[in-house]
């Protein structure tokens, strides 16, 4: 069996084990069960939820370069993408039950307090990428075009830490731990593009030397 047949579950599993989250919070919602400010509790566990998602979407190719596993680029897109969707969960919460809709005190939210700005340029950054997810896009963007517009997603990733640090008011552990991770990865990409780019410019100065 090839291995792309043996990891066609690792899609779906996500995508169940994202629904099963969902469904435990709502059912905790609906049995009062999240303490004394429900809305706060909801919007915190879907904010790290989306986070979770967004950096193990960001582990896929540093993972691969340095451990050679390519079963996480299998699953990034599907990564990616839930992130973007309960991303918009957190943000319609806020909206919502949280703001009752009310679009003035949301503006005015966002001007005046910076863990929220913050936040909504994340979630704004993430539509176009979202938007943009199929091989669909991929082709009619070109892939060096779809590439650049994509690598937008470390800013995010940044962002959204920044977000969680900012909101947080005692223990910043966590919200350290995601940067870092996040960080991280991009030193790998960029050492790894770099040695590749070296080697490249070596093969065209020897084929030059012939």
């Amino acid at each position: 069996m090839a291995p792309s047949s043996r990891q066609a579950f690792l899609a779906p599993a996500i995508v169940t084990g994202w629904c099963l989250a969902l469904a435990q919070l709502g059912y905790r919602i609906a049995r009062h069960q999240l303490g004394a400010n429900p809305i706060a509790t909801a919007l915190n566990q879907l904010g790290l939820l989306a986070l979770v998602l967004l950096v193990a979407s960001l582990c896929a190719t540093p993972l691969k370069l340095t451990l050679g596993w390519t079963w996480p680029l299998r699953v990034r897109r599907t990564c990616g993408l839930l992130a973007f969707f309960t991303v918009l969960l957190h943000f319609l919460l806020y909206l919502g039950p949280d703001q009752g809709f009310d679009i003035v005190a949301v503006l005015g939210d966002i001007g005046k307090r910076p863990f929220i700005a913050v936040g909504f340029i994340a979630l704004l950054l993430l539509v176009p990428l979202a938007w943009t997810s199929s091989k669909q896009a991929v082709q009619r963007l070109t892939f060096p075009v779809w590439q650049r517009l994509h690598r937008l997603v470390y800013a995010i990733a940044v962002l959204a830490s920044l977000h969680f640090y900012l909101r947080v008011k005692a223990d910043h552990t966590q919200p350290l731990i995601y940067a870092s991770v996040v960080l991280i990865g991009f030193a790998i990409r960029l050492f790894a593009a770099r040695v590749k780019a070296k080697a490249k410019r070596a093969r065209v100065v020897g084929s030059a030397s012939l």
